[in-house]
């Protein structure tokens, strides 16, 4: 008996909101709408995360939309919708924080951090959410800015070097100084006056 393969054609749309997508490319403000009304909390964490300040997330979560919006002509469903408007709501934050000419503070020295075998991320906190956000919110801005990259968005250290235009163990560094501080921050419980 011989199996035959059976071929399944692959579709190339698979965006759950193709509909509104496709809606919204033609101009359809209504559809647009509710795109935004659908990724618009997402968006907005992100930004947050990223600026530690609510109108600066909001303006910059504003302007993405809008540079969306008028690249939505480009969306070619080679990714979902939610990944696209993503990677421009961080490029957009990016971009803000550089026009800022803000000193980030990166260092090169690696070698100042160890490995430290105590240090397990599948280690269980007995922090919550809300405070590892407000703990975040002290954090040197080079720091949370790689610290949300890495963490929170999924971007491994080789993307965040070429996004930052540092190097990858700048990257490194300023992650595992990041983290070592946030976890210093929550043991001391300073996070709370933020």
């Amino acid at each position: 008996m011989s199996l035959k393969r059976i071929r399944i054609p692959l579709k190339t749309k698979t965006d759950i909101h193709e509909t509104l997508i496709e809606a919204s490319k033609k101009g359809n403000n209504k559809a647009r709408k509710q795109l935004y009304e659908l990724y618009s909390c997402a968006m907005f964490n992100i930004c947050y995360r990223m600026m530690n300040n609510r109108e600066d997330a909001e303006d910059i979560m504003q302007e993405a939309f809008v540079l969306a919006f008028s690249k939505l002509g480009t969306f070619r469903y080679e990714s979902t919708f939610g990944a696209w408007l993503k990677r421009i709501v961080i490029n957009t934050c990016i971009n803000a924080i550089q026009k800022r000419k803000v000193d980030l503070l990166y260092t090169d020295n690696i070698a100042n951090y160890e490995y430290n075998s105590n240090d397990n991320d599948e280690t269980e906190w007995p922090f919550t959410v809300r405070e590892v956000k407000n703990a975040m919110k002290l954090l040197p801005e080079g720091g949370r800015l790689i610290f949300s990259l890495y963490l929170f968005e999924g971007y491994d250290h080789t993307e965040i070097a070429q996004i930052l235009d540092i190097t990858v163990s700048t990257s490194k560094s300023q992650f595992m100084r990041a983290k070592r501080r946030l976890i210093d921050l929550l043991k001391e419980n300073q996070y709370e006056q933020a």
